[in-house]
């Protein structure tokens, strides 16, 4: 299908951009500034405080949305904001971000998955709390913008020929909705974590950096000097001192390392510790490396096994979301991605019981990891996507 990408906003449309605080978000409000539209900054307050605690490695996770740099980054968006004349706010999102992310990180990984909380946090509280409050103050804009990199676009024909002329006949199928596509730079595209915004809200988002690279960004950023291009890049991962204190409200209940065979190799400190793929802090002493291949959480087991182990044939994903809520109701191939920084690979996707769908990879994939979300891809643009239940093993 052909696509086209959605207009980019336009002297004098009010625009209203999230800002963290980071060279992304605070190059975007430049660039429509320097366009000639009228820009309102906003931020969403996520911690309170007492909420993390006072560690070493807290100065490696500023700008990251589990680091306790907010007052930090709060104090630097509204100086930029006043230094350019723009119209600044606060939004308050922290219960809504303990409930949605915080609250459901803790309870997947303590059910032995793998959650993606910035995944969840787009979903609910960027593209969602933080729209609600921006609605609350009674600001109206035109087009809502952040520094993500990736691209908004419309499909030119109906929906359901994306999917082939089995798709299901459903009305939803006939329309052509805002869809989230890659951005020009692969290497720093988005389009991952931003799979299950839904199309309505879409419409109205922008993503003024889709045609740019990270490199071009940073430099035009140095050429304004603005402060935010001294920044690091933040950081998607937890280390694990906040993994600790964030587990702290619940004791780890301690049980067996076993092997493919079920031989116990030693002790895990809790099963909320370990991820599927993961080598490091095992603590187990082996003639050749081991990794977690699956994690039993009715037996309080963590199974290791060799990296040969942790490849698998398909998945069974869970809790789809498609654009315009179409489920095409039938079997299509597609481009999927079971991480962010895996190489997407062909699969054949056909419904499944209760409401789920199998993927049947074209090659084997390493560390399916349940919890993690499957994203699927037609021609660089994604067209639904779910949460990984399991891996399916044909061998």
């Amino acid at each position: 299908m052909n696509y086209k990408e959605l207009e980019m906003p336009k002297a004098g449309d009010k625009v209203v951009v999230g800002l963290s605080g980071g060279v992304d978000s605070t190059m975007t409000a430049i660039l429509l500034k320097e366009k000639g539209c009228t820009v309102i900054g906003v931020t969403m307050s996520l911690w309170t405080e007492g909420d993390l605690p006072d560690l070493p490695i807290a100065a490696h996770l500023h700008d990251s949305c589990y680091g306790p740099g907010e007052v930090a980054d709060i104090a630097d968006c509204e100086q930029f904001c006043k230094q350019y004349g723009i119209e600044y706010h606060v939004i308050d999102v922290k219960e809504a971000y303990k409930k949605q992310v915080l609250d459901y990180f803790k309870a997947e990984y303590r059910a032995g998955r793998t959650p993606n909380p910035c995944i969840r946090c787009n979903r609910f509280i960027k593209f969602g709390a933080l729209l609600a409050g921006i609605e609350s103050l009674g600001i109206d804009y035109d087009y809502f913008c952040t520094g993500h990199y990736a691209k908004i676009v419309r499909g030119e024909q109906s929906l359901s020929t994306l999917y082939g002329e089995n798709a299901s006949s459903a009305p939803e199928g006939n329309s052509m909705p805002a869809q989230i596509a890659c951005a020009m730079d692969l290497t720093k595209d988005q389009a991952y974590f931003l799979y299950r915004i839904p199309s309505s809200v879409l419409e109205k988002v922008r993503f003024p950096l889709s045609g740019y690279t990270k490199k071009e960004i940073f430099a035009m950023a140095r050429e304004r000097n603005l402060k935010a291009a001294g920044k690091a890049e933040s950081q998607d991962f937890i280390p694990p001192e906040y993994m600790d204190y964030l587990f702290r409200d619940q004791p780890s209940v301690p049980g067996d390392f076993i092997d493919m065979d079920g031989h116990v190799l030693g002790r895990h400190k809790g099963i909320e510790h370990y991820t599927i793929g993961q080598r490091r802090g095992l603590g187990v002493s082996a003639k050749e490396p081991l990794y977690v291949a699956a994690i039993d959480k009715q037996k309080n087991l963590v199974v290791l096994g060799k990296d040969s182990d942790l490849f698998c044939d398909g998945l069974i994903a869970e809790d789809l979301v498609w654009p315009s809520d179409y489920d095409p109701c039938c079997e299509f191939s597609a481009s999927v991605k079971i991480r962010l920084a895996s190489k997407p690979v062909t699969a054949r996707l056909m419904p499944h019981e209760n409401n789920t769908y199998k993927v049947l990879f074209d090659e084997p994939q390493r560390a399916v990891a349940p919890g993690q979300s499957v994203v699927f891809y037609k021609d660089g643009v994604t067209c639904g996507g779910g949460i990984i239940a399991s891996a399916i093993s044909l061998n």
